[in-house]
């Protein structure tokens, strides 16, 4: 299964397109959309490149979901997992309360859990925040197309 539109787009909007280098609130070094992967200070790309990372990067994030979330899926709550992943980590969501508590259905559950991870180095984060409810919402938004992930 692969991150829906909104689930792209909700990633793209969060994360924002920057083309130098930064390093973010976790003092992480990023470009583009979010990619972290070899960036480093000084680096530069074009939005093309940076299309191509996100593509690159949510691969990681849709397998990260697909192969440890063992309940069924639609199309809008594999997204918002994978933008979750993407955020957090994979080794973070794999660790996840949220992960657990969904593998033992308890689907409504997550956006509760979603909303704890809303911190930057124990201080809580308007932005992240910001993000997680956006989550929550994509969670909560009906979709017919229901899968196994």
């Amino acid at each position: 299964m692969n991150c829906n539109q909104a689930g792209i787009n909700l990633i793209k909007s969060f994360e924002g397109f920057r083309s130098e280098a930064y390093q973010d609130q976790g003092g992480i070094w990023t470009i583009g959309y979010g990619h972290t992967k070899d960036a480093f200070s000084g680096m530069t790309c074009t939005q093309d490149e940076a299309l191509l990372w996100l593509q690159e990067d949510l691969q990681g994030a849709e397998s990260i979901v697909s192969n440890h979330v063992c309940v069924p899926l639609n199309s809008n709550q594999f997204s918002a997992l994978v933008s979750f992943a993407y955020n957090i980590g994979g080794g973070n969501f794999v660790g996840s309360t949220a992960l657990a508590l969904l593998n033992r259905g308890g689907y409504d559950q997550i956006p509760e859990q979603l909303s704890r991870w809303n911190r930057v180095d124990g201080t809580p984060n308007a932005g992240l925040a910001r993000r997680r409810a956006a989550e929550a919402d994509l969670w909560n938004t009906p979709d017919d197309n229901s899968v196994s992930a």
